[in-house]
């Protein structure tokens, strides 16, 4: 069984920043892409950042400049460091992973953790 579990997110004021992390445990071989995720209300949702095993990164355009994806393989854990927050970035920020364990490969995610961009 493999879990990732988020954490770092709350309330911060426009402008200012956020780091979100995830950490991956159990009976993990190996973890390929991981990524960040967000969903605000009444939207689907999206793909915010991303990141290859060998540290090639992908982002939304709408976090481009602003946000910073990052993992320690060591650890199996993926940041994300959030930096000039706008409210529309306000969402529930999920993390996924693609893990190998005995029972073969599939993407995994976390439980999410919201962030709230308010003054």
């Amino acid at each position: 069984q493999v879990q990732l579990v988020e954490s770092g997110g709350g309330l911060v004021q426009p402008g200012g920043s956020l780091r979100l992390s995830c950490a991956a445990s159990g009976s993990i071989f190996s973890i390929y892409d991981m990524g960040w995720y967000r969903q605000a209300p009444g939207k689907q949702r999206e793909l915010v950042a991303a990141i290859t095993s060998g540290g090639s990164t992908n982002y939304a355009d709408s976090v481009k400049g602003r946000f910073t994806i990052s993992r320690d393989n060591a650890k199996n854990t993926v940041y994300l460091q959030m930096n000039s927050l706008k409210p529309e970035d306000t969402a529930v920020y999920y993390c996924n992973g693609v893990v190998r364990t005995t029972s073969g490969m599939r993407h995994y995610w976390g439980q999410g953790t919201q962030v709230t961009v308010s003054s």
